[in-house]
């Protein structure tokens, strides 16, 4: 079980292409001291301004999600902070010197390969953990979310979009460091072939590619390689989720039941949790048997070489 905070042992960084600008970015991350958080901060910017990761400061739910102060702003950090989140990552920094995250190939995958390179250290102070006390449902249309109490981070999702490729799947996923791993990391984002000029024309997918996202056209995958599972679909839209769940700042032990969700309804549903206070707790832990007195299940974030904090 893993009750501590973590970072990185050592700075990390890539350099690629941002989905939706088009804009080559250089991305460094780098150790930060307990309960910090994640801090992103674009260093081609006068002042080197840092924006938190954190629920109120997302602005734009467009296709992506993106966060902003003052002007200044980071795109795309879903990927990025849904492997944060994978690996148990509580505190960083993360450097970039453009406006958008890197794409890479389109999944967490390459983020999951960076900061297990980087090494990962684990913290004196413990995690704040929100535990589910009562059941509570965000809707919006035929999309919704409900949040139930469970001992665990168990997230079961449903997309059904009108294409014969992505009629009702349906993935549960019991959160664990190395299912999310194995089994969500590596699921690409994707997109419609039919869309992409209308996108391209509007100030999106600039730089998206076969290399980084997986296109559908009418009847069929575009990419010559094809799928990575078959229901990447719906496996991606769980990595994306708990890329947006990640900018609440703490690990959440409930049951989470979505439907048809998007970046929008997720935000708008950490919102309303947030605000509605009679539905969760703070709760820390420091021993096995604190767990077992309140019928919790820690999540096991992930393997690391422990690194005295």
């Amino acid at each position: 079980m893993d009750y501590r905070q973590r970072t990185l042992k050592s700075n990390v960084e890539c350099t690629g292409i941002g989905l939706h600008s088009g804009e080559k970015a250089k991305l460094t991350i780098k150790p930060s001291s307990c309960n910090t958080g994640i801090r992103f901060v674009r260093t081609d910017l006068p002042g080197n301004p840092m924006i938190k990761a954190r629920v109120d400061n997302v602005f734009d739910t467009v296709l992506a999600t993106t966060i902003g102060l003052n002007g200044c702003k980071a795109a795309t950090i879903e990927h990025l902070m849904a492997a944060f989140f994978g690996l148990g990552i509580d505190n960083a920094v993360v450097e970039l010197d453009g406006p958008e995250v890197p794409i890479m190939d389109g999944s967490a995958a390459p983020f999951i390969f960076l900061i297990r390179s980087g090494g990962i250290k684990e913290q004196k102070d413990p995690k704040r953990f929100i535990v589910i006390k009562k059941p509570l449902k965000v809707t919006d249309g035929n999309r919704s979310i409900e949040i139930l109490p469970s001992r665990e981070l168990r997230i079961s999702y449903m997309i059904d979009f009108q294409h014969p490729l992505l009629r009702n799947q349906e993935y549960d996923l019991v959160f664990s460091g190395s299912d999310f791993v194995k089994e969500i990391s590596t699921a690409r984002t994707f997109g419609f072939l039919k869309d992409v000029t209308t996108l391209q024309e509007n100030g999106f997918a600039k730089g998206g590619s076969l290399d980084n996202a997986v296109i559908i056209d009418e009847f069929r995958i575009v990419n010559e390689d094809g799928l990575r599972f078959r229901d990447e679909f719906v496996r991606h839209k769980i990595l994306d989720f708990i890329g947006d769940l990640s900018v609440i700042g703490s690990p959440v032990i409930g049951h989470f039941i979505v439907k048809r969700s998007g970046h929008f309804l997720n935000q708008k549903m950490l919102h309303t949790l947030l605000k509605a206070k009679k539905y969760w707790k703070w709760e820390t832990f420091g021993t096995p048997e604190e767990c077992s007195e309140k019928s919790v299940k820690i999540p096991i974030f992930g393997k690391f070489d422990p690194v005295p904090a």
